[in-house]
């Protein structure tokens, strides 16, 4: 095989490659998308209690962790694909227990929809990753420093809501965090870097 019938055949390869490395990565967000809104859909039901949402709100921020170290280097391979994958499927299964355990939360209560707030602020902040990611404004690093943030967000929501009580203080502090992570998404999609 020539020089450049080699270089071809890479050119080709890289063709396909890339977009299912970017796919992997989509999924991946597609997927804390998917949980955040099964927690917020428990919360304004009353399947999860403030406290069962926090719990979750630190498994989310686990996962995101683990994404954001996976994605340090820009790239994701099939093993931290799958570690990824288990961790979600380990949190999805703690999300259905939480909401089918019987214990029951006051939607209505002004912690409950502290919090309802919040987890809908990580689902809005999720799209806006994943579509930064479709669309190609959003490389693998920056997806990984991204959901970096979102696991700082999630442990502030874990710790506030720890107690069963998210105080508007701690509202506070943690909407401070959300805006932070806003402003830098904004950033990271709008800084010319590609895919």
């Amino acid at each position: 095989m020539t020089l450049s019938q080699t270089a071809v055949i890479l050119a080709v390869t890289a063709l396909f490659v890339q977009p299912a490395v970017a796919q992997n990565t989509a999924d991946i967000v597609q997927r804390n998308v998917n949980q955040q809104e099964r927690i917020e859909q428990g919360l304004q039901s009353g399947q999860l209690t403030t406290k069962e949402a926090a719990k979750l709100e630190k498994g989310e921020a686990n996962i995101e962790k683990m994404e954001q170290r996976a994605e340090a280097n820009g790239k994701l391979s099939d093993a931290e694909r799958r570690r990824i994958e288990q961790a979600q499927n380990k949190e999805s299964q703690e999300i259905y227990r939480d909401k089918h355990n019987g214990q029951t939360g006051n939607p209505n209560s002004a912690s409950s929809q502290r919090m309802q707030a919040d987890v809908q602020r990580n689902v809005n902040q999720q799209q806006r990753i994943e579509q930064g990611v479709q669309s190609g404004q959003l490389t693998n690093r920056e997806v990984g420093n991204l959901e970096k943030g979102q696991a700082n967000v999630n442990r502030k929501e874990a710790r506030a809501g720890a107690n069963g009580h998210v105080s508007a203080s701690e509202q506070q502090h943690i909407q401070a965090a959300e805006n932070h992570q806003s402003r830098k998404i904004h950033r990271e999609k709008h800084n010319d870097r590609e895919r």
